[in-house]
C-alpha cells in the first residue's frame, strides 16, 4: 500500500512527540463554545465584565489575549499598545490611530496601565457593546474573579484559552522573547492552580514549540490566519508536534480540513464566527467548537 505524503508527515511528527494532552472536564465529543475576548460583540473586550457576561451566556471556554508589562505582569490585552478604538486616557481624552503604538504597554508598569479606561469609548465596529468603566486586568485577577463568580453561581469553571501575543519582529519592543513570555505566563497559571483549565494558543509557533518542550503537560492550539494557504500537513511539520487544537480562520474550513484534523486526533475550532448561518454550516461540517464575538448566538445553534 502506498502511503500519502500527509499521512507520512503526521506519522513522523507523532513519533517525535508525546501524547497530546486532553482537557480535564471537556470530552472529545463535546462542542466547545468559546467567547472571543470574553464577548467582544456585547461587552468591552478582554475585561472581567466581558468574561463574566460570557459565562452567563453559557460558554465552555473563555478566549483571551495576554500581554506583558514593563514590570513583568501578565495582563489581558489584544495589542501590546493602547488601541485607539477602545481607549480613554486618564485625563479623559482619546488616543488617535497615528500615535497609538507610542502608548507601548511593554514600556509601562502595570500600575500605569490600569489607569487607562477601555470600556467607555463607543466601539466603531461593535455598536452593541455595553459601555461601562473597565480596565485591562491582570490574568491572576481574572482567574480569581471567574472562580469566585462560578462558586457564587454554583456552576463549573470554564476553560481559559489564552493567546500569547508575540511576533519575531517585535521581540524586545512590544513583548519579551517567547521563552520569557511563556515562563511568565505559566508562572501565573501554576500559582493559581489552573493548569488543567488552560489552553495556550498562538499564531507564533515559537511560543508553542517552547511550551511543548518545557511544559508538555499543557494543551496547545495552533492559530492559522486566513491568508495562510500552506497545506495542513506542512503547517504541522513546521510546528514540529501535534497540537491539541487546530484553530484556523473560519473561512479556511473545508470538509477535507475537518477530516484531516479528526484523522490526526486534533480538535478543530475555527475563529471568529459571528453569524448563526455560518455557525450552523461549520457545526454540520463536524468542527469541535468555534470562537465567536457573540456567544449569545450559541443558544440558537442546533
Amino acid at each position: 500500500m502506498r502511503l500519502g505524503p500527509v499521512f507520512l508527515i503526521l506519522l513522523s511528527i507523532s513519533c517525535m512527540t508525546a501524547k497530546v494532552p486532553h482537557s480535564a472536564g471537556f470530552g472529545a465529543n463535546s462542542f466547545d463554545k468559546e467567547g472571543h475576548r470574553g464577548c467582544r460583540g456585547l461587552m468591552p473586550e478582554n475585561t472581567i465584565p466581558a468574561m463574566l457576561k460570557a459565562i452567563d451566556l453559557g460558554v465552555t471556554t473563555l478566549e483571551m489575549d495576554a500581554s506583558i508589562s514593563k514590570d513583568k505582569k501578565v495582563f489581558l490585552s489584544h495589542e501590546p499598545f493602547f488601541n485607539h478604538e477602545i481607549t480613554t486616557k486618564p485625563d479623559g481624552s482619546f488616543i488617535s490611530e497615528s500615535v497609538e503604538k507610542s502608548f507601548n504597554m511593554f514600556e509601562m508598569d502595570y500600575a500605569e496601565i490600569q489607569k487607562f479606561d477601555v470600556g467607555l469609548k463607543p466601539h466603531p465596529r461593535f455598536p452593541q457593546q455595553q459601555r461601562l468603566p473597565a480596565f485591562k486586568p491582570l490574568l491572576s485577577e481574572l482567574f480569581d474573579a471567574v472562580q469566585a463568580y462560578c462558586l457564587q453561581k454554583n456552576i463549573p469553571v470554564p476553560q481559559f484559552n489564552i493567546e500569547t501575543k508575540t511576533t519575531a519582529k517585535t521581540d524586545g519592543i512590544f513583548h519579551p522573547a517567547p521563552e520569557e513570555f511563556v515562563d511568565l505566563l505559566i508562572e501565573v497559571i501554576v500559582s493559581k492552580k489552573m493548569e488543567e483549565k488552560v489552553i495556550i494558543q498562538s499564531f507564533d509557533i515559537r511560543t508553542l514549540q517552547y511550551l511543548h518542550q518545557k511544559y508538555p503537560q499543557f494543551r496547545t492550539a495552533l492559530l492559522i490566519e486566513d491568508f495562510d494557504k500552506k497545506p495542513f500537513a506542512l503547517q504541522l511539520r513546521d510546528l514540529g508536534f501535534i497540537p491539541s487544537i487546530y484553530s484556523p480562520a473560519h473561512t479556511l474550513v473545508t470538509d477535507l480540513l475537518v477530516k484531516q484534523c479528526r484523522d490526526a486526533g486534533i480538535q478543530i475550532i475555527p475563529w471568529t464566527v459571528n453569524d448563526l448561518p455560518r455557525m450552523q454550516i461549520l457545526k454540520k461540517m463536524g468542527v469541535h467548537g468555534m470562537i465567536s464575538d457573540f456567544p449569545n448566538l450559541f443558544a440558537d445553534l442546533k
